[in-house]
């Protein structure tokens, strides 16, 4: 919607509902219980890369198919409501 219009959320909407979904994601990893498995782990090297190349693929892979999806949406359905409009004889709004 803020690609062609105006932001749907005003930026102190926008920081409530970072703050409210921050709360839950917090929340969701404090009242994980630690597993012993996970306690004995020795801890990685300083050398070790942060994201592994498996993780790397599934982020790419992922945003890829999400930025597909959104300008799919985004333009072939703001062309199917200009064709919309033009079969019944109105203008389109946008």
């Amino acid at each position: 919607a803020a690609a062609l219009q105006d932001s749907p959320l005003k930026a102190v909407q926008m920081l409530w509902v970072n703050l409210i979904m921050d709360t839950f994601a917090s929340l969701a990893l404090a009242t994980e219980p630690p597993t012993e498995a996970l306690l004995l782990r020795k801890p990685y090297g300083r050398n070790k890369p942060l994201i592994s190349r498996t993780m790397l693929k599934n982020i790419l892979g992922h945003a890829a198919y999400q930025l597909v999806i959104i300008f799919t949406l985004l333009f072939v359905g703001a062309w199917d409501a200009r064709a919309r409009a033009r079969g019944r004889g109105r203008a389109p709004r946008g």
